[in-house]
């Protein structure tokens, strides 16, 4: 039971991403009164270079619960995060449980808060890309389609929400989360001068992100990027924070790489932000990072067929690169193309964590359905 005097949050993160998207409400959170935040992380990454540095990086405290997931299958995470999470979620009975973005861990907590019948808000709602050959897609439609609270980043979300059927009374447009935790960290990230830390001129590099199953599960589709990378990398100096998952893929299939391109170990937060801000160009199939450079004004390739982020296509940095054959053409592109200021997008302003809180104490005062 709830009295007015306190309302208890649940957020459950499992992946970096979430990470990123959790600390500005975690902030906004903890500068209300008569309001308990718990987070509980499911261990979905449970890498320290992909978890406990981004913690420390983004300014979070340790987790209050952790489930120790580990990697598996995506039936074996999903069930797994269910199982453990359930008598967690009966014990503290929260007013809302948090899920953010679409990974499983955000799925099988939707799924576990909703028969438990505790109300689920969505952090960053509604993204769509319309390939539901992507395990992410999947958790998009089947989170959106059971949460009590659509919390939509973009305008774009709002309209597919609303085109699959869900009410005006259950989605509240708020900005986008991630940019509020790059406004953040900017200043720090610059400060660590970490381009300069791997002999890259600021400017004069290209940085790669890789880590989707489309792009690296198949040894020759991972083959004929790792080829295209090393093109690129002889017209200008590329380093590739190497995801685990990719990782353990080169190692099965060891495709060759030109010495040119460098691969490194992941980074924290603030680095990875200080590689991308300082870059020429990004290649990279990863969402966040679509948003990160769109922001920043900094070029960015996307190795996919689509994106569930179209708004960095129109308004942003963002072009869809998913032919490896040509990757080395799009980057001269890119090259021969003047630089142009950061573009403004709607509501990437700093203050989405605030407009989430603001949408959850409304519906949690109203104490009826949303």
């Amino acid at each position: 039971m709830h009295t007015a005097m306190e309302a208890t949050f649940v957020s459950v993160v499992g992946a970096r991403p979430n990470f990123m998207k959790l600390a500005p409400v975690a902030r906004a959170l903890a500068a209300r009164s008569r309001t308990r935040h718990i987070v509980v992380h499911t261990g979905q990454h449970s890498d320290p270079s992909m978890s406990a540095v981004f913690f420390k990086d983004l300014g979070l405290a340790p987790p209050h619960h952790s489930l120790d997931v580990g990697s598996g299958s995506h039936a074996q995470q999903t069930a797994t995060v269910m199982y453990r999470l359930e008598p967690l979620l009966q014990a503290i009975r929260p007013a809302w449980a948090l899920v953010y973005g679409d990974v499983n861990s955000t799925v099988a907590a939707s799924l576990t808060a909703v028969k438990l019948g505790i109300r689920v808000a969505h952090v960053e709602a509604g993204l769509r890309s319309r390939d539901r050959s992507m395990p992410e897609e999947i958790n998009r439609i089947i989170t959106d389609h059971t949460a009590d609270l659509l919390l939509a980043p973009s305008s774009d979300a709002v309209e597919n929400l609303k085109a699959e059927g869900a009410p005006d009374s259950r989605i509240r447009l708020v900005g986008n989360v991630m940019i509020d935790s790059l406004r953040d960290a900017l200043p720090k990230a610059l400060a660590t001068e970490t381009p300069r830390a791997f002999g890259l001129k600021n400017g004069n590099y290209a940085v790669v992100t890789l880590h989707r199953p489309s792009n690296v599960d198949d040894p020759a589709r991972l083959q004929s990027l790792m080829a295209a990378l090393g093109d690129v990398s002889r017209s200008l100096p590329t380093v590739f924070p190497v995801h685990p998952r990719t990782r353990a893929h080169l190692r099965r299939n060891t495709p060759s790489t030109a010495q040119s391109l460098r691969l490194i170990e992941p980074l924290g937060y603030q680095r990875m932000l200080s590689l991308i801000a300082n870059a020429r160009v990004v290649i990279t199939d990863s969402g966040g990072v679509q948003e990160e450079t769109s922001y920043l004004g900094v070029p960015c390739l996307t190795v996919r067929e689509s994106t569930e982020r179209p708004i960095t296509c129109t308004l942003g940095t963002n072009i869809l690169a998913p032919d490896p054959a040509v990757l080395a053409a799009r980057v001269n592109e890119c090259l021969a193309t003047p630089r142009r200021p950061p573009p403004t997008i709607p509501l990437w302003d700093g203050h989405a964590g605030d407009r989430i809180v603001d949408a959850l104490m409304s519906a949690t005062s109203s104490r009826g359905p949303i």
